[in-house]
């Protein structure tokens, strides 16, 4: 330990990062002959071509065997340890509840493991200010803690009341003075009381830590046994030595120091909490007394090993361990034996062992079907005696390139992936089996295939997980040295030879725990560290330790030769198809970020698909992100979601930390519908007069899959049916020609304008993520117009109107059925009434205003809202320049009102327009019918100088109870116009409280896209009824109790305050969302609103119990 300025530099020299690379699974089990999980078997494939074949020959090599890496496991561990399906799911728990499921999980992870002891449960802790500050000897046994606290272990100290979370995304949270970390270092001081049972007597006995964050110490009953840091990787210490006898009456004392910052904290600057603590699980493990250690040194003969012991592998097919309720029959699964094959080889050394066998018939394990062995590894003595015994899941698959393309057992897979933290928003980084199955569950059933875990090693029971539910994996180092960027004088640490031996550590570390799982297809040597020769040396070794996958680094622009994949983060989509028609380039390109899902985002994400699945040589990415990185934090109000800050946390990045497609308790975002349609491996397509159904996967065909149609027009449903196709194999499709689909009568016989087609597959059996009956597809293609497109325009009914003008009032009505009052002074209108009963309140006036989303913010001063704000869009107020009443006959008045939008003056809101600047002139002419139309033709002309408008449309505010709203166009879920591809044309009824989306920082949101029509009622269908008109295109429509300068004010949801009215936007323009990144304005040029003149109409009418939606719609279609 060194000082320097005040400031204390921990050396990583000797701990987890130099010594830990012998690290180990947590799995541990029992079977008759006390069966210990192998760690150290890599399954070889020999040539591609041989995959296929019927018989495939396993080289299992066993290199660096050692015992202290190794865990139980057996036969009916793992048979008890896989019996997981979506059920599990239910069971996941976001709250305060959380803190025993942790525990609980722990327990259960090593329940009746006879050789392994959880410490999980409630330790004593303090922290204390800084290591120098701790108490004195508080590691030894006679220590007196009766007034300390306690903690739950697994956890971070944070999530339960001491020291506070920090959220950075690329600065570092202390001074950047490497290798130095502040003084003032919050220092946790953990001690567990604990036996060692008489039934382990003879045996060794280890520490093991699955995961510390970011550095620790280690006693054992007042003995130092060991320091270590790398908070995303096992340590492990033998303490046979340091523990009272077996059977002792006497407690042991194991003691913890905790620091939170490190010289290994500069390596693990990820964008994510900064927690601290023992996260994972801490056990006790008892190992046989033998330890076999094969000398790879000439003076170490092999033979002289292979006469003390033998080494013999069974592997067992697991398929149908679950396909009956009684016990199955284990050891009857046994499908290959393997043993030692010590045959010579031509190259000089020892290279490791080999047991070799035959497989009759492999199944081999892809995301689309992942099956699995179990693999069973005996060690044996001379005379036959069984020393140990191993076993773990594993998978027989292949892992290639070609050019261009990567290959999963020689099929150029599609990556439909996405980045996933380690998050739970009570726990922080501790994990519950029930949470990690759930977030597959989730990603299964929404048609991802693939995970990133970033950006660090996560629990190992995931990667289990990943292995059973079939989830392809990039495994990524622990290092991040963004903050890096931002120094001027400090080489980053790829650059620095001090740095090499941690880096290479991590990447090593990953390697050695997590080798043996199927799901991972890549290694990733971390994120945004820059790049130097720290990188291409721990590439350099990951190729030679392990050339059967393939290798990922996004560092140094992407494309340097220490990735196997070009895996650029936020690459716009013209870049990408530019890079994939390189010739030169013979790398897949993978995007390892993209559309980034911060609050309401994923826009633009169908032009990447539409790219993708059209593009040789662009095979996918993984969105970023999974899961909004919310914490509960109690207020005043009651938990909410928190984010960066709002524990008083300097420095911090606010809310981009809330980037996921889902919240923190796994609730769906809207745009979670937009991915899993985008991803849908059973792709439609109407062309040409031929409906082609396409099965994208590369090894399922649709047999499993029953396909259905249904048929709407106008709204109606005209019919439905089973879609009777053959099965279809991978890779390929079918095609129905048009007249002889099912549903090709009834479009032919049918006045509809419009006809869709929905055609849906489900899944016919249930699986491990879903139950039967789950949509696993579903495409809506809209069938040909028979004739001339309709034109909207109404019939005028046979009434008197009634018109009273009388000084500012201008008031419209028709007998005791409606009544219109209009401010001829302001053109607005101040009251509609409809059956004696007040709908709409204030209206109808222009808007171009919405509330900023995340990414209106992005970019600085060259944001949208920046050029919205510097060109004064954000506070429009409308002058009217003049109302006038043009036309008054017994069936019509018509009103023409010129608004004025002008930006707000110092004194508010005065009609006088002085010398303000007119940003935006709107023409609107009323023509209010006997029938109760109202058609309002708008004319709009913004200041050419302008920029993209945020919408183009109109406002009105309705009464509270005026709350059902029905619509014809695209849901039921939240759409827009540049995210909408999922949300299928159809009439969809909700109330205004659930059309609203709880992003966890308010923004616009809501809308809906393409609306033909919607009505607006109260309970007693009393309303008010909205349309496009003429030649206008559908329209955007959103409708909340929050206004839009609420949600803009509002920095959490729970902050939000309803108003007194409900606030209806119908926009004839709405500017799409964007979400290539968030920090840039990048909305694509189709979905920006160019400050252009715009003419469009509307239709509002009076709607009664006795009338539809439906049926108002249909009396404006005219052909």
């Amino acid at each position: 330990m060194a000082t320097k300025c005040g400031k204390t530099s921990l050396s990583s020299s000797g701990g987890r990062e130099t010594l830990m690379s012998l690290c180990v699974a947590m799995n541990h089990s029992r079977a008759d002959l006390d069966m210990l999980k192998y760690n150290s078997c890599k399954f070889i494939l020999k040539e591609s071509r041989e995959i296929m074949e019927s018989t495939l020959e396993l080289l299992i090599k066993v290199d660096d065997f050692r015992l202290e890496q190794v865990q139980a496991g057996s036969l009916k561990y793992w048979y008890e340890r896989n019996k997981v399906n979506f059920l599990v799911a239910n069971s996941a728990v976001w709250n305060d509840d959380a803190v025993h499921g942790a525990l609980d999980s722990a327990a259960f992870w090593v329940k009746d493991l006879p050789f392994i002891k959880s410490l999980s449960g409630y330790w004593k802790f303090l922290l204390a200010p800084s290591p120098n500050k701790v108490p004195e000897n508080f590691y030894d046994s006679g220590f007196q803690d009766f007034d300390w606290g306690t903690l739950p272990v697994p956890s971070n100290w944070q999530m339960h009341g001491f020291d506070r979370p920090i959220y950075t995304n690329v600065v570092y949270p202390f001074p950047l003075d490497p290798p130095f970390v502040p003084e003032e270092n919050p220092t946790g001081c953990y001690r567990k009381y604990f036996r060692i049972p008489k039934e382990w007597k003879g045996r060794r006995i280890f520490l093991h830590f699955e995961a510390v964050d970011s550095a620790f110490f280690a006693w054992v009953n007042g003995v130092l046994v060991g320091y270590s840091q790398d908070s995303r990787l096992p340590a492990e210490f033998e303490i046979t030595d340091y523990c009272h006898s077996f059977g002792s009456e006497s407690e042991n004392v194991l003691a913890v120091q905790v620091l939170r910052w490190s010289d290994g904290s500069y390596l693990e600057d990820q964008d994510h909490w900064w927690l601290s603590g023992i996260h994972r699980d801490v056990l006790l493990l008892a190992k046989p007394p033998v330890e076999v250690i094969i000398d790879n040194s000439l003076e170490t003969p092999k033979e002289n090993v292979l006469s003390r012991f033998t080494i013999e592998a069974s592997l067992y097919d697991t398929e149908g361990w679950y396909k009956n309720d009684a016990s199955a029959d284990l050891i009857s699964s046994n499908v290959a034996n393997m043993k030692l094959n010590i045959s010579s080889t031509a190259r000089l050394g020892f290279h490791g062992y080999l047991l070799s066998g035959k497989l009759e018939t492999p199944k081999l394990w892809s995301a689309e079907q992942p099956n699995l062995y179990t693999l069973v590894v005996i060690l044996k003595d001379a005379s036959g005696n069984v020393i140990d015994c191993e076993s773990c899941i594993v998978g027989i698959r292949q892992v290639s390139k070609a050019p261009k393309q990567l290959l999963v057992n020689g099929r150029p897979i599609m990556i439909r992936g996405v980045n996933r933290h380690e998050h739970h928003p009570r726990l922080g980084k501790t994990n519950i089996e029930s949470c990690m199955i759930k977030d597959l569950v989730l990603m299964k059933q929404n048609n991802f295939n693939a995970v990133r875990n970033s950006h660090y090693p996560q629990h190992s029971r995931w990667y289990e997980l990943c292995d059973l539910f079939g989830m392809y994996m990039i495994d990524e180092a622990n290092i991040e040295t963004h903050g890096f960027d931002h120094s001027g004088d400090v080489k980053h640490p790829t650059l620095e030879p001090s740095w090499a031996n941690a880096m290479m550590d991590r990447v090593i570390g990953m390697v050695e725990r997590d080798k043996n799982h199927a799901c991972i297809i890549s290694w990733s040597l971390g994120n945004e560290s820059g790049y130097g020769p720290n990188h291409s040396a721990s590439a350099g070794w990951v190729r030679g330790k392990d050339p059967s996958r393939l290798l990922h680094y996004e560092g140094g622009g992407s494309r340097t030769s220490s990735t196997d994949i070009v895996c650029p983060m936020y690459m716009r989509v013209w870049d990408i198809v530019k890079i994939a028609n390189d010739p030169e380039e013979k790398r897949p390109l993978i995007l390892c970020e993209y559309s980034h899902s911060m609050g309401n985002s994923n826009g633009n994400i169908h032009e990447y698909w539409e790219a993708i699945d059209n593009t040789f040589g662009l095979q996918g990415g993984f969105i970023w992100d999974w899961v909004d990185q919310g914490l509960l934090k109690d207020t005043e109000k009651g938990k909410r979601w928190a984010y960066g800050g709002d524990f008083g946390d300097v420095p911090n990045d606010l809310n981009f930390c809330l980037n996921g497609l889902i919240w923190p308790d796994r609730t769906p975002h809207p745009a979670l519908h937009e991915v899993k349609y985008l991803y849908q491996p059973i792709k439609i397509s109407f062309l040409e007069g031929t409906l082609k159904i396409t099965n994208t996967h590369f090894f399922e065909t649709t047999k499993g899959m029953e396909f259905s149609w249904s048929a709407h027009g106008d709204g109606f449903e005209l019919g439905s049916g089973i879609l009777s196709i053959p099965v279809i194999e991978p890779q390929n499709g079918y095609d129905i020609e048009w007249k002889s689909c099912p549903w090709y009568n009834l479009w032919f016989s049918s006045s509809a304008e419009e006809t869709f087609v929905t055609i849906t597959a489900k899944l016919l059996h249930s699986t491990l993520w879903v139950e039967a009956g789950h949509v696993i597809s579903s495409t809506q293609v809209q069938l040909p117009s028979k004739g001339k497109l309709a034109r909207h325009e109404i019939k005028t009914k046979d009434g008197t109107l009634v018109t009273e003008i009388l000084k500012d009032v201008i008031k419209i009505s028709e007998e005791n059925s409606w009544e219109i009052i209009l401010n001829s002074r302001t053109g607005i209108i101040e009251s509609w009434k409809v059956g004696g009963v007040l709908v709409m309140n204030k209206g109808i006036f222009p808007c171009f205003w919405r509330a900023p989303t995340d990414n209106d913010k992005g970019g600085g001063s060259n944001s949208y809202l920046s050029l919205w704000k510097a060109s004064r869009i954000d506070s429009l107020h409308y002058i009217t320049e003049s109302c006038s009443v043009q036309n008054v006959t017994d069936h019509l008045v018509q009103i023409a009102v010129v608004f004025l939008g002008v930006p707000r003056d110092e004194e508010g809101l005065s009609s006088d327009l002085g010398n303000r600047k007119v940003l935006i002139k709107v023409e609107v002419v009323y023509t209010i019918n006997s029938s109760g139309d109202v058609i309002m033709n708008c004319n709009v002309v913004p200041k050419a100088d302008l920029p993209p408008l945020p919408r183009v449309g109109v406002e009105f505010h309705l009464e509270k109870s005026v709350n059902q709203i029905k619509w014809y166009g695209r849901g039921p879920f939240e759409c827009y116009p540049d995210r909408k591809a999922s949300a299928h044309v159809d009439v969809y009824e909700k109330n205004v409280d659930e059309m609203h989306v709880p992003y966890i920082v308010p923004g616009e949101c809501s809308g809906r896209a393409d609306v033909r029509w919607a009505t607006f009622l109260n309970r007693n269908g009393f309303g008010i009824y909205a349309s496009i008109y003429g030649s206008s295109p559908p329209m955007q429509m959103s409708a909340s109790y929050y206004s839009a300068a609420e949600l803009d004010q509002a920095i959490h949801n729970e902050d939000l305050v309803k108003g007194d009215n409900i606030e209806v936007h119908l926009d004839h323009k709405h500017m799409g969302l964007g979400g290539d990144d968030s920090w840039s304005p990048c909305v694509h040029n189709n979905y920006l609103i160019p400050a252009v003149q715009y003419s469009f109409s509307m239709r509002l009418c009076p709607v009664t119990p006795a009338t539809s939606g439906q049926e108002i719609y249909k009396t404006q279609l005219w052909s």
